[in-house]
């Protein structure tokens, strides 16, 4: 079974820029779809981006055109690039591996949080 470790997070202002990583051990990477989830207080755990083992991406309409993720088979890893970062962005962000339709593996979790 797959394991994943997060990198990255923090404190940032409002307009910066920071990059999240996570590696998967244990498993082979390549036959699992990833995401990146985030969860703000009070409220549900959703979405944020996606990418199959394929490299077909997805990213939700709210971070469209700040956020990227990415992936490199090569290294297990799948990063989340999110640029002109907002407060409401303010979450902990959790990467994802799926496989045959389930979540089999979840990351830490990483605490970014956005001042104004």
């Amino acid at each position: 079974q797959v394991r994943l470790v997060q990198s990255g997070g923090g404190l940032v202002q409002a307009g910066r820029s920071l990059r999240l990583s996570c590696v998967a051990t244990g498993s082979s990477f390549n036959e699992y779809d990833m995401a990146w989830f985030r969860q703000a207080p009070g409220l549900q755990r959703e979405l944020v981006a996606s990418a199959t083992s394929g490299g077909v991406t997805y990213t939700a309409d709210s971070v469209n055109g700040r956020f990227t993720i990415s992936r490199d088979n090569a290294q297990n890893t799948v990063s989340l690039q999110m640029n002109s970062l907002k407060p409401e962005d303010t979450a902990v962000y959790y990467c994802a591996a799926e496989r045959w339709g389930m979540y089999e593996a979840w990351g830490q979790g990483t605490q970014v949080t956005v001042s104004s």
